[in-house]
């Protein structure tokens, strides 16, 4: 992770991407979660719910970003496709789309856990 981002940005451009993280997360999570659990018999639809709802916690939580985006992202992409009609118009999918676009480009901010797990760290060396 520490190859994709050259920082992870804090103070007011983390709790920006908080935010963002936060507001796309919930979004794709919740409206796809309820696909999971639906009364069809169609595996397909089960996979894109099962991954819109993981890649939607996986960006909330800020863990493996550039690869949660691109799976909600996939999923956002084809679920106008292969799914009823929803709640979720054709601009609202646009617009969490380029949303992970930004998210993948920018990385996940100081307050996630791709910077508490692969963030920079500071060596002290003991003189000996």
């Amino acid at each position: 992770m520490q190859r994709l981002f050259s920082a992870f940005p804090n103070g007011r451009p983390g709790a920006g991407l908080l935010l963002l993280r936060v507001v796309v997360g919930l979004v794709v999570a919740l409206h796809r979660l309820p696909g999971v659990s639906s009364a069809t018999d169609s595996w397909w639809l089960d996979g894109v719910g099962l991954g819109g709802a993981v890649g939607g916690l996986l960006v909330l939580t800020g863990l493996l970003t550039p690869l949660a985006t691109a799976c909600v992202a996939g999923v956002l992409a084809i679920s106008p496709f292969v799914s009823p009609p929803s709640e979720l118009g054709e601009l609202s999918v646009v617009l969490l789309l380029s949303d992970c676009a930004v998210l993948a480009l920018l990385g996940p901010g100081a307050w996630s856990l791709d910077a508490r797990l692969f963030g920079r760290r500071e060596i002290v060396i003991p003189r000996s």
